[in-house]
This record gives structure tokens, sequence and C-alpha cells, in this order.
């Protein structure tokens, strides 16, 4: 049983090698642009919108509630970042019903990958938002003494996007290969719902966690009023 996609080697020459998270991985951002350019090529503004359409909109007005939830002024902003993420690990998770594929949100490679993504986009919009200076100044609040434990937390939270996805979307395809050598009929079905269910609550969290991360970094202080 493999344990991730990149034991699925296609092809090697030395270092370099093709394996299987990569080649899922392309094919899963390759079908993400082509349905994307699909549906936005001809979007209607008026009482006359496709089912798509209606879909799309649904889908980018949720996701901008949730940012705004969270607690980001402006979530126009932020929706690209945070819709792509979400958009990946879901469809990522959902494509483990397709006969030979696997997700690859199951290497940590990619989920290594993906949390960096996070890891650069924190001190980006909180720089854009705060400038350097007052970004940078949120390291050492309240006190100078927790400049290294700021820093730290943020490697660790870092870390901890990574492990928390890949293990969750490993420990499903372990779970779902078992019992598919136990009992290959009604339990891996009930499974794979159950999967799909997860796999949609994971891409919920990790967009969720990164949106609290970006919020923290971008939130300006009030100054202290005076009595």
């Amino acid at each position: 049983m493999r344990l991730s996609p990149d034991q699925m080697i296609f092809w090697q020459s030395g270092f370099a090698r093709l394996n299987g998270t990569i080649v899922f991985t392309w094919v899963l951002m390759a079908v993400l642009v082509v349905v994307s350019t699909l549906i936005t090529r001809r979007l209607s503004t008026g009482m006359m919108r496709s089912r798509w359409q209606n879909l799309l909109e649904i889908l980018v007005t949720g996701i901008e509630a949730q940012i705004a939830e969270v607690g980001l002024k402006h979530p126009q902003t932020y929706v690209g970042f945070i819709g792509t993420l979400f958009l990946f690990v879901a469809t990522s998770a959902l494509s483990s019903v397709v006969p030979g594929f696997e997700p690859p949100t199951a290497s940590l490679s990619t989920t290594v990958a993906l949390a960096l993504s996070v890891f650069v986009a924190v001190p980006f919009y909180g720089i854009a938002e705060r400038g350097v200076g007052g970004y940078l100044k949120s390291y050492l609040e309240p006190t100078v003494i927790m400049l290294p434990f700021n820093i730290i937390s943020d490697l660790s939270r870092t870390l901890a996007l990574a492990v928390r996805l890949f293990g969750n979307m490993m420990s499903g395809s372990m779970i779902l290969g078992i019992l598919l050598t136990i009992t290959p009929f009604v339990f891996p079905i009930a499974l794979s719902v159950l999967g799909l269910l997860t796999g949609m609550v994971q891409a919920y969290i990790f967009s969720i966690l990164a949106t609290v991360y970006i919020a923290s970094a971008t939130r300006v202080q009030d100054p202290p009023t005076t009595p």
C-alpha cells in the first residue's frame, strides 16, 4: 500500500524524478483553470444567468462572508488567495473518488507547500496593511521579551498547518485502502462518503486558519484613549 503519491514514480533520471504528487497536482490545477475559464468567459450582469454562474457567485459570496466574519475589513482583497486555497484542498479531497487518482494533499510535500504559501502571505498582507514598521512592531508586542516566542509561534503554526492537513488526508486514504482489502463492498462506500465530508471540513479549516493568521497580521491596534 502506498502511503503517499510521492512513492508513485513515473519518470526518473538521477536526482530528478516525476512522481505522482507532481502529476496529480498539475492535473488538478489544469482542471481548476479550465473549469474556471469556462464558467467565467460569459459572465452576465443581468437577471438571466447560467446555473454555473449562480453557483460561482454563491461560492465567492460565501467565502467573502467567512473572511469578513473573521475580522478582515476588505474581504475582496483576500478572496483570491483564500478562495484558491479552499478550492484546491476541497477539489483534491473530491478527486479521491476518481479511480486511479490520488489526492496530492495526501503528500507532505504538497501540504508543506500550501502552508509555506500561507507563511509568505501573512507578512505580505501584514506589511501591505500596516507598513513594514507597523508589522515588525507586532513581534515586539506586548513586550520585547516576546520577540523569540512570536517568531517561534509563526514557524510552529506553519508546521501545524502542513502536518494537520497531511495527517487527515493520508489517514483517510489508508483506512479506505485497508477496508477495500477486507470488505470490498459496503464499508468502503460509506467511508468514501465520510472521507469526502472530512476533506471538505479540512479545506474549510485550512482556509479559515489562514484567514485568522492574516487577520492577526493586518489588525491595527486602536490608539489608547486618554481620560
